[in-house]
């Protein structure tokens, strides 16, 4: 009689056994997942967990140290710069492997491949931009060039090192999530994520957007929605600098020649964050307490965990660097030395054209220069998890890869055009050389060295000095341009319409040792309009201002106040547009309740602080008015695509006329003017704010505030959540709900240096650890942390809290 329930106990067990050992769904094999020997539970790190131990690498060539400090910082310690970056390599996959890999599916476009079918038009993307291939074409460059082909073989040998080291148990626990395993390391890999890099810093462009708005506006309607100068500019480059007569000049084709190329686009654009930007500047040592130099740089980026971020510090007889390095590359991008201390800001130029192309026998052959012409079919294969393969051709030509045609995206119109991509980033360049320079410079001709062959994303390069010099460079290389060339999608059968070279390097903006004692960037204009060559972009006004105002008005400034400036909450869009609002706001037509909204706003001291109730009001009747004006005029679009003009400019022109005559709306008889849509939208604000109140979420930390999500977005246990923030998009102090301060640093070039930073993370990327969040509430209260550039004879300083020997 015993024998039936143990059979039948038998039988369960088996099938639990089966069960709990597949995959169900998106789920990953439960069993394996739940096992106290391989599953989640070794993830799980102990707080007083001794990080001494003594390491056998076998691709090291002599001795080494890793000292970690009381937030897990790395500080390397090599003989030589080859045996630094292969820790670097193996030290960043121990502490971020899978979000380094992840960032390479997704840069490649390969997440279907763990993510399954609902990517493919993410991946299709990916491919159409060609960003294996610009990885390809730089690794090539980066492999001519000793220096940065050892840097990067090092570091690959490094990563595969810890890979090889892995088993089961110790996978990172989003590999036991998502159910697969890491692969080999390659150089092509880190190739592709400065690719990424360059997406988002120099993947924007209007073309589009620009081209359909010229089907619907005239010209001086489209100029005055777009203009390429502010009224109110404060430039990287003070207004008034004199500039010598350019060497080089774009000639546009004869006025006939030049022709509205595209049809309006049906489909939306996928885009990099418009506000991927950052903050740098650097103040001279006559206007420090100390008498040194101090430079400061916050790059606003997308927040997430693991942080974009990886703080540590490289030792060798050739070097002594810190700063923010990228899990995938080795070297430090931001950061310091014992002489030098450099930052670096988005140019925010577009460096990306779109040309219409005729094809024929599909995507065989293009129409150039009154020929026929082959193109090259590149096959991609996409590999789709639990799916066959979907395979993809993308054409390239003169211009580069075809990235919309008849075929993507799926949902275009019978209007389809094949729009080829002419992007900087897809031309032959080595900008890890810049970064691995700066690394090991010790002067201001040392910072030139390295800068001057840096090409994409631009990026304004900061710099200061313990031997007292400062400087900045709008540094890259920007195509030479017509007026208004690149605006619009272009002509792609004729060679007249293509890039007649760059701007020389030398004649690009820069400031070193300015009579003001500062040079400063914020995502502003380089120039104003006397500058002699033709830049494309979109760029923050009042970031940079507040900057400018700030460092203008002190003499005595210390590092205590760069970090007051940093978290700077002032408002200035706020500050230049309440008066205006004041002036034209009927008064007598308020309610008690509009009064009441209304007063919080006159009386409010423009700081965007977490618990400030106006900011929000004040971003709520923004917000209504901004929609009042252009709406009507932009829902001639339908569901296209389309630019709404720039803050910014919405604020000149009501400060100029308000009666412009977009303030009329085109879908009512009547004609609305100014003071009518500001009591309109006052009103709607309060309505909103009144709601807002009664759930005690009218502060703007509540209302905004600020959430950093799991790096996969969709992991909600390990991201955190509902942070307190003030600041905004146009605030020196720029968080956003998603977006912000990826990386703050201040550093005075003294002796010795002295520097602090912080970043919204942690050293780790395993959320079991206590060093994977452990900064992000300092990050939100505005704190900082002593940064430590030790010395080989600092061993035992009391920092030091664990040694790795690394044999």
């Amino acid at each position: 009689m015993r024998i039936l329930p143990f059979a039948i106990s038998t039988g369960i067990t088996a099938v639990l056994i089966f069960a709990l050992s597949q995959k169900w769904g998106a789920l990953p094999p439960v069993g394996p997942l739940l096992s106290p020997q391989e599953g989640f539970w070794q993830n799980a790190t102990p707080i007083s967990k001794n990080y001494s131990e003594t390491i056998d690498l076998p691709g090291l060539t002599g001795k080494a140290e890793v000292w970690l400090d009381d937030r897990m910082v790395p500080h390397i310690f090599a003989e030589n710069d080859a045996d630094a970056y292969y820790i670097e390599g193996f030290i960043h996959a121990r502490d971020r492997l899978w979000q380094m890999e992840l960032q390479i599916f997704a840069a490649s476009g390969r997440l279907s491949e763990i993510l399954g079918p609902k990517m493919l038009d993410y991946d299709r993307m990916q491919r159409r931009r060609g960003m294996i291939y610009s990885a390809e074409v730089a690794l090539k460059e980066m492999e001519k060039d000793p220096f940065t082909k050892t840097a990067v073989a090092s570091y690959a040998a490094g990563v595969n090192t810890y890979i090889a080291s892995l088993n089961k148990a110790s996978l990172p626990i989003e590999y036991k999530l998502l159910d697969y395993k890491p692969e080999q390391w390659t150089t092509l890999k880190s190739a592709i994520l400065l690719k990424l890099m360059a997406n988002d810093l120099a993947g924007e462009a209007e073309d589009l957007e620009y081209t359909n708005a010229r089907h619907l506006f005239s010209k001086k309607d489209f100029d005055l929605m777009y203009p390429d100068f502010s009224d109110s500019l404060d430039p990287i480059v003070p207004k008034n600098t004199h500039f010598d007569a350019a060497t080089l000049k774009a000639v546009a084709p004869p006025d006939n020649m030049i022709k509205l190329a595209g049809v309006l686009q049906h489909f939306k654009e996928e885009k990099p964050d418009p506000d991927n930007g950052s903050n740098n500047w650097a103040v001279a040592g006559s206007k420090t307490r100390s008498g040194a130099p101090i430079l400061c740089n916050d790059p606003h980026l997308g927040l997430s965990l693991p942080s974009l971020w990886y703080e540590i510090q490289l030792h060798t007889p050739q070097m002594n660097t810190y700063g923010a390095s990228l899990p995938g590359a080795p070297g430090v991008i931001i950061g310091f030395n014992n002489d030098i201390a450099w930052g670096v800001t988005n140019g925010e130029e577009d460096v990306k054209d779109f040309y219409k192309l005729q094809f024929r026998n599909g995507r065989k052959q293009y129409l150039f220069k009154g020929a026929y012409r082959d193109a090259d079919l590149r096959i991609e294969k996409i590999e789709i998890r639990g799916q066959k393969p979907f395979y993809d051709t993308v054409a390239y030509t003169v211009w580069g890869p075809v990235a919309y045609d008849n075929t993507f995206p799926e949902h275009q119109k019978e209007e389809f055009q094949f729009l080829a991509m002419r992007w900087k980033a897809h031309d032959p360049s080595n900008e890890l050389r810049t970064f691995l320079l700066l690394n090991k410079a010790k002067n201001y001709d040392d910072y030139l060295a390295a800068i001057k062959d840096y090409q994409c994303p631009a990026q304004n390069f900061a710099f200061a000095s313990r031997d007292g010099d400062i400087a900045i460079w709008h540094n890259g290389k920007y195509p030479l341009r017509w007026k208004d060339q690149g605006k619009f999608i272009l002509p792609g059968d004729d060679s007249t319409f293509a890039w007649q070279g760059y701007i020389p390097q030398n004649e690009l903006p820069h400031l070193h040792n300015p009579a003001r004692g500062f040079v400063s960037s914020a995502n502003q204009n380089p120039t104003d309009d006397t500058y002699p060559y033709n830049f494309v972009g979109g760029y923050d006004l009042f970031r940079g201002k507040r900057i400018n105002e700030v460092l203008a008005a002190d003499s005595q400034i210390t590092i205590q106040d760069m970090m007051a400036l940093q978290n700077d909450y002032t408002n200035l869009l706020a500050r230049a547009a309440i008066p205006v609002f004041g002036a034209h706001l009927q008064k007598s037509l308020l309610t008690a309740a509009q009064q009441k909204y209304w007063e919080l706003l006159l009386h409010w001291n423009q700081q965007s602080t977490p618990d400030s109730k106006a900011a929000t009001v004040f971003q709520l009747v923004w917000n209504n008015l901004q929609s009042s004006i252009w709406d009507d005029e932009m829902a001639q679009f339908g569901e296209d695509v389309y630019q709404m003009p720039w803050e910014k400019t919405t604020l000149n022109l009501l400060i100029k006329d308000t009666a412009f005559h977009f303030i009329d709306n085109i879908n009512t008889p009547e004609k609305e003017t100014f003071s009518g849509l500001m009591n309109a939208a006052l009103a709607k604000a309060a309505d909103t704010a009144k709601m807002l109140e009664a759930k005690n979420k009218l502060e703007w930390g509540r209302y905004r505030g600020t959430d950093i999500r799991h790096i996969t977005r969709s992991i909600v246990p390990f991201g955190a959540y509902h942070l307190y923030t003030g600041g905004g998009r146009h605030i020196v102090n720029c968080i956003k709900e998603n977006h912000g301060p990826s990386w703050r640093m201040i550093v005075q070039m003294g002796d010795p240096v002295e520097a602090y930073g912080i970043y919204p993370g942690g050293e780790s990327g395993n959320p079991g650890s206590p060093y994977y969040d452990n900064a992000v509430q300092d990050w939100v209260n505005g704190k900082y942390y002593l940064l430590h550039l030790f010395k080989p004879d600092q061993r035992e300083d009391p920092a030091v809290k664990y040694r790795m020997i690394l044999n």
